[in-house]
């Protein structure tokens, strides 16, 4: 079977790192590249691996490109510290590079996302599925905020899913929120895009059409409902934060 190295990148993560790094041991390698945590992250990564890095955050793309070129086999996977790995996706990626001819470069895995009591069945947070697994001869990293793994060559789709566990609650969500409309405006002035009160008034309630109403977001209860308005309350304030930087009035 060829080997596999995975990387996890962490920051704060003493909730969910033991959960992420138990479901993983069956790799070959194990790397972590820690943007020096103030809590037990650290000492609780260095019970799983040798392999642990610090490195100042940079940037999405950079940080998780800096991570896989630590890594020492051919196939790599990138697994993030709040997400678990169950036993059958596990048998099932060991087989997949078992029998492995040739003929794949990358794998896309779905992923499911518990949060608020419940696993989210619906909306913009299911299906959600990325390329996971890949050839690092072919695959690196592109993109800002929602950088992803980009493979040239052919890609199969595993059948097994991994769990995320997100935000610890509410008041993790809104932080979390407060961070990543940061950025995302930031990568919006980088590219070049300009500030636009249509799209701070019309994208907010398109994505509450799309995610909540034709996506059956509201299957999912009262959780599927904070989604639906915290994700409208992102989009909402990323575009509000670029009026506020092209306008000079923040730092």
């Amino acid at each position: 079977m060829e080997k596999i190295s995975v990387y996890v990148l962490t920051f704060n993560n003493e909730r969910t790192i033991e959960r992420c790094l138990e479901s993983i041991r069956w790799a070959d390698e194990l790397v972590i590249v820690d943007s020096y945590s103030t809590d037990d992250t650290l000492d609780r990564c260095r019970r799983f691996t040798n392999q642990v890095y610090q490195r100042k955050w940079t940037n999405h793309q950079d940080q998780y490109q800096y991570a896989a070129d630590l890594t020492a086999n051919r196939w790599v996977m990138f697994v993030d510290a709040d997400e678990e790995i169950p036993p059958a996706l596990a048998q099932e990626i060991q087989e997949e590079l078992k029998i492995k001819d040739g003929q794949w470069d990358g794998y896309i895995v779905h992923r499911h996302t518990y949060y608020l009591g419940r696993w989210i069945q619906h909306g913009g947070w299911y299906p959600d599925y990325e390329i996971r697994l890949y050839d690092r001869n072919k695959g690196k990293w592109a993109g800002g905020l929602h950088a992803k793994v980009t493979v040239d060559g052919r890609i199969k789709t595993l059948q097994n899913r991994y769990h995320h566990y997100t935000y610890r609650d509410i008041s993790d969500q809104i932080q979390t929120i407060d961070r990543y409309s940061q950025i995302a405006s930031e990568d919006m002035l980088r590219e070049g895009k300009n500030f636009s009160l249509i799209n701070m008034l019309l994208n907010p309630p398109f994505r509450f059409i799309k995610e909540y109403i034709f996506k059956r977001g509201f299957l999912d209860g009262i959780p599927g409902l904070i989604i639906i308005v915290s994700t409208m309350f992102y989009v909402f304030i990323k575009h509000a934060k670029l009026w506020e930087r092209q306008k000079g009035l923040s730092e």
